[in-house]
């Protein structure tokens, strides 16, 4: 079973987040049976199966050795209670605001020898080196992504643990190479640790230099008015939907009103009205 996280811990994570490095370590969250449990779906679901993460950069002949698993909440009840944690629901809704919803919730299976990735943002900020793409005047004083990554084997630096650049998300810009490569630090951790940061935060997954497999989590959470990466609201089963709990309900967005079509709205209210 899960941690429960004590609200002092919570309170730190926010503040990180917030003011202070863009990131927070929680560790050794998930037990080992539900560590054995998400890692084996992923794996029926991945080993025959190609899905290049993004910004692999250069390294296109190693495409096959990084896997990804979309649609996590179709495989298993234990991906469906991870991706509402109590942390997560706190921490993100202090952040992105209490109707916060999920834009993607899959996996990251690196392979020994598997490429690292160039540093980058994510999700909706992630093509942010063409500032046409964005409002002039975008910056960082609000957040519109937070990510959860829960990992599922130890990371360390030679199976290339997750990179971030402390403070980044304050600056505003995408990353540099070489502004990367001198600052980062790596987050290493044991086996069911989540980790949890802004997306504005300069990052990337390291190559795996080790002679095993390394898998993750990654958990894209947004305001509600940003469009998801993922159509959930298409792709999650009926029956996962039925018997949603609330946060979850949240999560996919069931309760939010729009869009809806407006003109029919008009005229039902209209002629329930004129009854």
């Amino acid at each position: 079973m899960a941690r429960h996280i004590p609200s002092k811990e919570i309170e730190s994570a926010i503040n990180a987040l917030i003011d202070g490095p863009g990131y927070f370590l929680f560790e050794s969250i998930f037990d080992n049976e539900e560590i054995a449990q998400a890692n084996k779906i992923i794996n029926q679901h991945s080993d025959n199966k190609i899905g290049a993460t993004h910004f692999h950069g250069a390294h296109s002949d190693k495409i096959h050795l990084q896997r990804r698993v979309w649609n996590l909440l179709n495989k298993g009840q234990v991906f469906v209670d991870m991706v509402q944690h109590h942390a997560v629901m706190e921490i993100f809704s202090k952040i992105l605001g209490n109707n916060f919803i999920l834009g993607s919730y899959a996996a990251n299976r690196l392979l020994p020898g598997a490429p690292g990735q160039e540093p980058h943002l994510d999700y909706p900020y992630w093509d942010m080196y063409n500032r046409d793409e964005f409002p002039i005047g975008i910056n960082s004083s609000y957040h519109m992504n937070c990510q959860s990554l829960i990992a599922l084997h130890e990371f360390t630096a030679e199976n290339g643990a997750t990179a971030v650049v402390p403070n980044s998300q304050k600056r505003g810009v995408y990353p540099t190479q070489d502004a990367f490569d001198a600052e980062f630090i790596q987050t290493t951790c044991p086996s069911g640790s989540m980790l949890v940061f802004v997306g504005m935060t300069w990052h990337c997954s390291m190559p795996n230099n080790s002679d095993a497999e390394r898998t993750s989590i990654l958990g894209q959470y947004l305001p509600k008015f940003v469009k998801p990466m993922e159509d959930l609201g298409r792709s999650v089963n009926p029956e996962i939907i039925a018997s949603a709990t609330p946060e979850l309900r949240q999560l996919l967005g069931i309760d939010l009103r729009y869009p809806e079509l407006l003109e029919d709205a008009e005229t039902g209210n209209a002629e329930g009205q004129q009854r």
